[in-house]
């Protein structure tokens, strides 16, 4: 079953999903030495960075950085999610360029997606007896009002790779810009932990739509629901406001 957190705003939203993280990084580091943490952007999960990177219990040796989805666009681009997570989380905490992975956007789709896939691969290797990719420990994820998440967009060709693909291109995303590289829909199902944060009323249809009937008209249908956390304000929840935990 999905875990759903109602929040009063928005910033509310952003303490719970920077406690969720340092509880599960703690709980990686415990169990397996290192600890595995995806970014995405947008305005909620930069919040969240900035919590993070201010919280006094979080130990981030160890722990590594990797990103859900990238515009192809220069790392100090304004749209660029590596600039967002540099300026939030990355800068202000202190964690060194070793254990950061970005996505070379400026290397197009298709080149970035491939060297991309090559360094999970390379650095979390998967189980070999498993067709599955490699597990990220966390993925924090944002939802678009059309329900899509990283750059997997309702109906792209992109969601019918196969369990097999770690990281893709993408040419005609939606949204500006065209060019994108995304964890595959693979890679997100197989992550160990997938948080999802939403916001303002504009996200309260496509959380309904996310908690109903798998669908690929609603990519975030399509993650794995018992690995799922979802933190949202009352303006986003589903079907009006829910009672807190």
């Amino acid at each position: 079953m999905t875990r759903l957190t109602t929040c009063l705003d928005a910033e509310t939203v952003a303490a719970r999903a920077a406690a969720h993280v340092t509880r599960e990084l703690a709980r990686a580091r415990a169990q397996r030495g290192v600890a595995h943490l995806a970014l995405s952007g947008g305005t909620t999960p930069g919040r969240t960075f900035e919590l993070l990177a201010a919280e006094p219990s979080m130990e981030w040796d160890g722990v590594e950085i990797w990103f859900a989805d990238e515009r192809c666009v220069a790392p100090d681009d304004e749209e660029s999610n590596y600039r967002l997570a540099v300026e939030t989380l990355i800068g202000p905490a202190g964690i060194p360029p070793e254990r950061v992975h970005r996505m070379e956007g400026e290397r197009g789709p298709h080149d970035g997606a491939r060297r991309y896939a090559q360094a999970l691969a390379e650095r979390l290797p998967a189980d070999p007896a498993s067709s599955a990719p490699p597990a990220l420990d966390v993925v924090v994820l944002g939802i678009g009002p059309d329900g899509h998440v990283a750059s997997l967009f309702p109906g792209a060709g992109t969601l019918d790779a196969g369990d097999e693909a770690i990281c893709l291109g993408v040419e005609d995303s939606p949204k500006p810009p065209p060019e994108r590289i995304t964890l595959s829909l693979a890679m997100l199902r197989a992550a160990r932990g997938c948080l999802l944060l939403a916001t303002g009323a504009s996200k309260a249809d496509a959380v309904n739509a996310m908690l109903g009937e798998p669908t690929r008209h609603v990519p975030a249908s399509l993650l794995r629901r018992p690995r799922l956390t979802v933190i949202v304000d009352d303006a986003a929840a589903p079907d009006g406001p829910q009672p807190q935990p």
